[in-house]
């Protein structure tokens, strides 16, 4: 017991410890060693949760044999409570982390992909005048998230949530001395803000009704809620997933995201922030699976955002913007799962999402790296001859999140695609529709990016261009290996697995365990065989259409009137700034006309001619002359004599 609490405190302890530490020591910190201390602190912090990943495991199987009765507390939940935090009135809130299947398998998560990125950022920011502030808040970044999913309570959530929204202005706009950059990081922390509104509201009822915010206790209670009362409070909740995981109406702040460096692209839309909704509806599958009308409002906005954000994917030209737009549209396929209620669906693909979408933005990076910042996939091309290793780890990659057979993505994404057709065939039909969007636009890069000649400036056969060293590729191939074998941890029992992950997960997730999937076994091989032959389909069509590409495409501009809207993004960042951006300017202008101008300038000016004049006045008194002040003592004694009589 001792043990594992200490473990469990040095897993969030050592990010921040390396946090501070870089910090403090950021002017000293010579070369890479700034990177060398905070992927080190992570790599620590990634051992101490696989040791208690493999005690938890053990603990479990000896519960299942029924061999460890002494410490039943020790088995699915195990809480590890440092100290009494909040204690006023009836409020206790214990400064906690509740150690189980879930918390477990989102720790692995963060420290094993975020160790890598670590890993990668050394030799991507080894040239940054700032690397070790960059370090710094990487470490942070990485701390917040790990409060975030370890928390025993709603309150240690919304702190590690508030943490990575921080972390994530600090970091998109690390480049600060780029306007853009900067407005890019404030419209991610704006945005994330309104969603956090329903957060907190969220949390200020359910404590109203139940008088607690600890999830074992919630969870056990969350049966004698109304169904309206559990309603309200699931759509709040929903709502501030909706701010963190972007998705409609609070999408936009996502692919702006792309301006801070690659690393924390990765680290945001593999390993941490954009999964913060995925956890957190998970985590109250207890509240949510009592909740049908929350959860068709998630399964819809899911859907709808999915399908929105993979079609502007299919016109986005920033090698960046279309793996954002991607990781938009499948969280959106995974809002689709839970609003199904096939939450271990959900969760497996965060897994394996992690890995080859983790890989991409590396690889990404790598060929920005290999270009010399180039990000304009159309000057690109014929690079899988001079960067081989970011071809081949960039390759597998895009496999996975294509859903080709044997690849991770395949069993994730085929997983949620089954749920859907056992839904209904409709819904499958809007679910396929995104899969091969993101088939299409994926190999649209990869062909765009790695074949055809070269079209960029410079040398006509782009022979400037040179592998990254083995700092960052090392990650890759590490990355690559998972992608193409994380489908093994969650194997259908169609190709012969026991769907272990979905297993390990119901000892944390109530909602997991009521899952069932009545498809027969000739119906789920037909569907698969549509879908597989939908997407080689699809991938013909992307070789014919881009790849032997020697021309660039067109600008957005020149494109037909349809096409155009969607590659300006549904115009929608546009629609925002008529609805709230531009009146708030204008409010803000006039406010300060009138406000400003007409009321507090005149009020300052009068109040410092007033105390001017009332200076002068009682400068008058001070005039120095002893019978003066004298006679004025006297004539106050009287006065206090006579006030004194009169009450009395």
């Amino acid at each position: 017991m001792v043990k594992t609490d200490l473990l469990t405190a040095l897993v969030p302890a050592f990010p921040l410890f390396g946090a501070v530490v870089t910090a403090i020591l950021r002017r000293k910190l010579k070369g890479n060693s700034a990177g060398m201390l905070a992927t080190l602190m992570i790599v620590l912090s990634f051992v101490c949760s696989a040791v208690l990943f493999a005690g938890h495991e053990v603990v479990n199987a000896l519960h299942s044999a029924g061999m460890h009765q002494e410490h039943p507390a020790e088995g699915a939940t195990h809480i590890v409570k440092l100290f009494d935090w909040i204690n006023i009135g009836g409020m206790e809130v214990p400064f906690a982390f509740q150690i189980d299947a879930l918390s477990l398998t989102m720790m692995l998560i963060v420290t094993g992909i975020g160790s890598l990125i670590h890993l990668y950022s050394i030799g991507y920011m080894h040239d940054d005048p700032r690397v070790a502030t960059f370090f710094s808040q990487l470490n942070l970044f990485t701390f917040a998230m790990l409060l975030l999913v370890m928390g025993a309570n709603f309150v240690m959530t919304f702190i590690g949530w508030e943490g990575v929204g921080l972390c994530s202005y600090l970091l998109i706009g690390f480049w600060y001395k780029t306007p853009a950059y900067n407005y890019a990081a404030r419209k991610a922390f704006v945005m994330n803000r309104i969603g956090d509104v329903g957060f907190v509201l969220g949390l200020a009822w359910l404590f109203s009704v139940l008088g607690t915010l600890n999830y074992t206790e919630v969870m056990a209670k969350a049966g004698t809620l109304s169904t309206e009362t559990i309603t309200g409070i699931t759509l709040l909740l929903f709502v501030g997933a909706i701010g963190k995981s972007a998705q409609l109406p609070l999408f936009t702040w996502l692919p702006d995201a792309m301006a801070g460096p690659t690393p924390v692209s990765a680290l945001i839309h593999a390993a941490t922030m954009v999964t913060a909704g995925i956890f957190l509806i998970v985590r109250s599958s207890a509240l949510f699976a009592l909740a049908p009308f929350t959860q068709d409002v998630i399964l819809y906005t899911g859907l709808i955002t999915s399908l929105l954000t993979a079609s502007i994917g299919v016109f986005q030209n920033d090698i960046k913007k279309v793996l954002a737009y991607s990781t938009v549209s499948q969280l959106g396929l995974m809002f689709v799962a839970l609003g199904l209620g096939a939450y271990s669906a959900a969760m497996f693909h965060v897994t394996t999402h992690a890995f080859f979408k983790a890989l991409l933005f590396l690889g990404a990076g790598s060929v920005i790296h290999a270009l010399g910042g180039e990000q304009d996939i159309r000057k690109m091309g014929g690079l899988k001859g001079v960067t081989k290793i970011t071809y081949v780890t960039f390759l597998i990659g895009t496999l996975a999140i294509a859903g080709i057979p044997g690849f991770s993505g395949f069993f994730s994404k085929d997983a949620i695609l089954m749920a859907a057709y056992q839904e209904h065939p409709m819904l499958y039909v809007a679910t396929m529709a995104v899969s091969l969007l993101t088939c299409f636009y994926m190999f649209r890069l990869l062909f765009l990016t790695f074949f055809g000649t070269y079209r960029g400036p410079g040398s006509e056969t782009g022979t400037h261009a040179h592998e990254s060293p083995l700092v960052m590729t090392v990650p890759l191939m590490v990355l690559a290996v998972l992608s193409l074998f994380g489908g093994f941890l969650n194997l259908p029992h169609l190709f012969g697995g026991h769907e272990p992950m979905k297993h390990y997960l119901e000892t944390a997730a109530d909602g997991i365990s009521g899952e069932h999937m009545f498809l027969s076994e000739t119906t789920e091989w037909t569907v698969m065989a549509i879908t597989v032959g939908l997407i080689l389909a699809t991938i013909a069509l992307a070789w014919n259409r881009f790849g032997k590409k020697t021309t660039l495409d067109p600008e957005p501009e020149n494109l037909p009137a349809f096409q155009r809207l969607i590659a300006r993004k549904w115009k929608i960042d546009e629609l925002y700034a008529s609805l709230f951006e531009k009146p708030y300017q204008w409010f803000s202008e006039h406010f300060f006309s009138i406000g400003e101008r007409m009321i507090m300038t005149p009020l300052m000016i009068g109040s410092g001619h007033t105390t001017e004049r009332l200076g002068k006045l009682m400068r008058r008194f001070q005039s120095g002359n002893m019978s003066f002040y004298l006679f004025g003592m006297v004539m106050g004694m009287i006065v206090l004599l006579v006030w004194t009589l009169y009450s009395v």
